[in-house]
């Protein structure tokens, strides 16, 4: 049985598209311009005991309608900030969200160690 090859989070997500800047109601819930309004909700969500390969071709079906949207940052980031545990949002699965979460989280604490630090010259002075 071959497998597919596996691929690194950076070649697997949908790069940022760049979405044409458009007027938007300011008043309106970004979500009120998803292009996923108008797609199939199961797209985006994993029906149980779905197999790993109907998965991932759902998944990347998805992340197409993702890559298109005018709203697809302000998506990742919502689903990012809440933290939504499932589906595809912004263009991300479950799994890439909690890798970059994971990985804010790091850079946080290196931020936070280095603030604390003092540099060369605070220490020679």
């Amino acid at each position: 049985m071959l497998h597919p090859p596996r691929q690194s989070l950076q070649v697997a997500a949908v790069p940022p598209q760049p979405v044409p800047v458009r007027e938007r109601d300011q008043d309106a819930p970004w979500h009120t311009e998803a292009v996923c309004r108008r797609d199939e909700a199961g797209l985006f969500f994993a029906p149980s005991k779905e197999p790993t390969a109907a998965r991932l071709s759902r998944e990347e079906a998805a992340k197409r309608v993702c890559a298109r949207c005018p709203v697809m940052i302000e998506c990742r980031e919502h689903a990012l900030l809440q933290p939504e545990p499932y589906g595809v949002w912004g263009g991300l699965t479950a799994a890439e969200r909690r890798v970059v979460l994971a990985r804010r989280r790091r850079r946080d604490l290196d931020l936070q160690k280095t603030a604390r630090t003092p540099g060369p010259i605070a220490a020679a002075g």
